[in-house]
């Protein structure tokens, strides 16, 4: 497995992690837990040293599932969580918590994710979303009290603002920032991507599948259970996944000419955009796990690259990625 260096950090990991969200919370009911400590095992001798939680999901049952897993592989993997909801009622159901980035529970948030991920130091710490009652200088102070008491190593943003990411980065060094990007999802090379190159900061895709349509395996006959957050996204709705299959026909053209899937097309056009990006798709099966692994090999020349930049120019993505109660949460 290829290793990459987010941003101007000195933090090496693989070229594409694992987001474990799926494993607990919004795709369904939380999975087996033997089942998922094996492939989170299965991981880790693949070469994936990058696992991605967060506190909410479950809320609580990722970190603890991820932190008991890897427990065996301390010192060799790079485990990133976040924190920034009010989860003081743990039975929230998903997308229901608000947000809370005020200093004294951000210290709370990393005490609770310290014990359930069984270690001393926290690798990346990202606040989930930012909290708009909250001075982002404030967030990133609390961060770097954390850091210099040796409880955290890394701060990172999740669906922060240029402006949001710049203010943060002035007080604590950033080390990464996570947001939703895809060949469906463009918005960040607006001003985010710009912002973050210019300040030395990585970035790591999350979604890099589009919640599962990138891989080719939905249509508008797809449907979700009412436990799959997927099932209330504009996205997902019968109209948008059949106006979205332009996407699919193109990514299954070059996966044909390149012998592999559209889900390796999809992650290796992210892993060609910069060196310093790090896709993090989420996964509950093996085979999807080495499906995934197998596109850090597959090989985009710039002929291919522009030729996915001038087909996807031309499809229009139906559908807003949420609805709007959490998309105002974002790019904030």
């Amino acid at each position: 497995m290829q290793k990459r260096k987010l941003g101007k950090s000195n933090l090496e990991v693989s070229a594409i992690g694992l987001g474990c969200m799926g494993m607990s919370f919004s795709y369904g009911p939380p999975k087996d837990k033997q089942e998922m400590t094996s492939l989170l095992h299965a991981a880790v001798e693949r070469g994936i040293t990058f696992f991605d939680t967060a506190e909410v999901y479950g809320p609580f049952l990722n970190e603890e599932l991820v932190g008991e897993a890897l427990a065996p592989f301390r010192g060799k993997v790079v485990i990133a969580t976040k924190f920034g909801f009010d989860l003081s009622g743990s039975d929230n159901q998903p997308g229901a918590p608000g947000v809370n980035s005020r200093p004294e529970h951000i210290k709370q948030a990393v005490e609770g994710s310290l014990k359930r991920l069984k270690v001393e130091t926290i690798d990346l710490l990202y606040q989930h979303r930012v909290d708009p009652n909250v001075p982002i200088e404030d967030v990133a102070g609390a961060v770097k009290q954390l850091i210099q008491a040796g409880k955290v190593k890394h701060f990172g943003l999740s669906e922060a603002g240029a402006q949001t990411i710049r203010r943060a980065h002035a007080v604590q060094p950033v080390t990464a920032l996570q947001s939703e990007y895809s060949l469906w999802t463009r918005t960040p090379e607006k001003e985010v991507i710009p912002t973050i190159e210019e300040l030395g900061i990585g970035f790591v895709p999350y979604s890099p599948l589009g919640k599962g349509f990138l891989t080719g395996k939905m249509n508008e006959n797809t449907t979700f259970d009412s436990s799959d957050f997927r099932s209330g996204l504009p996205r997902f709705t019968q109209e948008a996944l059949k106006a979205n299959q332009a996407l699919i026909e193109l990514l299954g053209s070059i996966a044909e000419r390149k012998k592999a899937t559209p889900a390796q097309i999809a992650l290796a056009w992210l892993l060609a955009q910069k060196p310093w990006m790090v896709p993090i798709p989420g996964t509950t099966k093996l085979n999807r796990l080495e499906e995934n692994i197998g596109a850090v090999a597959v090989e985009l020349t710039p002929g291919d690259l522009r030729e996915i930049d001038s087909a996807t120019s031309k499809i229009k993505v139906e559908g807003a990625r949420y609805p709007e109660r959490l998309e105002k949460m974002t790019g904030l």
